[in-house]
């Protein structure tokens, strides 16, 4: 998901819910304690250098019951943020604190925010040997293997 698309929805939304992959709710007297721009900068298994920016929030679970975020206050803060930061329409990627901060995608269902899962994946397949589909066997020569060449 989009700023644009959230702030559309926060515009009509009532109350902000998120739901974990696992379908387990966050608890409704969370924090957003940062909106911010993410920058990350490096070089995948090919040797190709990258770039890439995503809008980060944080969720943090307090024992703080009395101050629920109002959907017109988090679009305040993503409007702030955007201003001050210098955002574009970046994607977002939200973190939340389970064992360990976990990162996920978002997603809107019409009622809640789903926090979706990410996956890591090879961004140089084509110079390591790995196919597409991932239910094929990979070469011999692929990134894995210590004489691939690409890592």
């Amino acid at each position: 998901m989009k700023l644009s698309e959230i702030k559309t929805i926060l515009k009509k939304a009532v109350r902000i819910q998120f739901e974990l992959p696992d379908g387990e709710l966050i608890p409704g007297h969370f924090h957003v304690t940062e909106v911010g721009k993410v920058t990350k900068h490096f070089i995948d298994c090919g040797g190709t250098v990258r770039n890439e920016e995503v809008a980060n929030f944080q969720l943090w679970n307090a024992n703080d019951y009395d101050h629920r975020l109002h959907p017109n206050k988090l679009l305040n803060i993503i409007e702030l943020s955007e201003k001050v930061l210098n955002m574009g329409d970046l994607e977002i990627e939200v973190e939340y604190q389970g064992e360990t901060i976990g990162k996920y995608g978002l997603d809107f269902d019409g009622w809640k925010f789903l926090l979706t899962s990410k996956q890591t994946d090879c961004l140089a397949r084509e110079n390591c040997g790995i196919p597409e589909d991932k239910s094929e066997e990979t070469q011999p020569n692929s990134c894995c293997s210590p004489n691939s060449g690409c890592c």
